[in-house]
């Protein structure tokens, strides 16, 4: 396989998470409104399983093809807030359509609000750092996060659709907290690493 060939495999498994989790929203959303199509909900699901392997297969493959490029450390956090505006959002509508979930879906509007929030503070962050050379690559903490967005988010999705016996309410929360608190880590590893740029661009000593 070449070079060219190996880039476009990588790249191509980076871009077309945005489509796939487009698809996975409108068929969540036609499923609410089709309850008895299930073959919606598992083409939703489908998607959102498929868009969290290729966030865990394009990197992988990149490192393992020594095909790492500048387009590809930057397209991968684009993916991945594409991944965030789309599937929290609908997965909020979801829990707060489901009668009796009036707390559940108050931590997912939270849920929904800090990884948001994170994602814009960090891009300002990086974009700060970019104007003195700084390498603007994802670290560990990033890495973490979107390691377990991807799985949390699929199974809430799963509780949302068909609510199974082996994935109760509070299995969730456990879960949607530990989200927010790698959420939270995140961002302060993030602030310690460019904060000193942002002194410097503020005129800072």
């Amino acid at each position: 396989m070449t070079r060219r060939t190996r880039l476009l495999v990588v790249n191509g498994l980076t871009l077309v998470r945005a489509p796939l989790v487009v698809l996975f929203a409108v068929a969540a959303v036609w499923h609410v409104f089709r309850p008895g199509a299930a073959w919606l909900a598992a083409a939703a699901l489908a998607c959102l399983v498929v868009a969290s392997l290729t966030d865990a297969f394009d990197g992988a493959l990149a490192r393992r093809w020594q095909v790492v490029t500048r387009f590809g450390a930057l397209a991968d956090p684009i993916t991945d807030k594409v991944f965030y505006l789309v599937v929290l959002p609908t997965l909020l509508y979801l829990i707060a359509r489901r009668p009796d979930e009036n707390a559940h879906a108050i931590v997912m509007l939270v849920f929904t609000v800090l990884f948001m929030m994170r994602d814009q503070w960090v891009t300002f962050l990086r974009s700060v750092a970019v104007q003195f050379g700084v390498d603007v690559k994802a670290n560990w903490a990033g890495k973490l996060r979107t390691a377990l967005s991807f799985p949390i988010a699929c199974a809430v999705y799963v509780y949302a659709a068909w609510s199974p016996c082996w994935l109760p309410r509070p299995l969730l929360y456990v879960l949607e907290a530990l989200g927010i608190a790698v959420n939270t880590i995140s961002i302060v590893v993030y602030w310690r690493q460019y904060m000193p740029y942002l002194r410097r661009a503020l005129g800072g000593n």
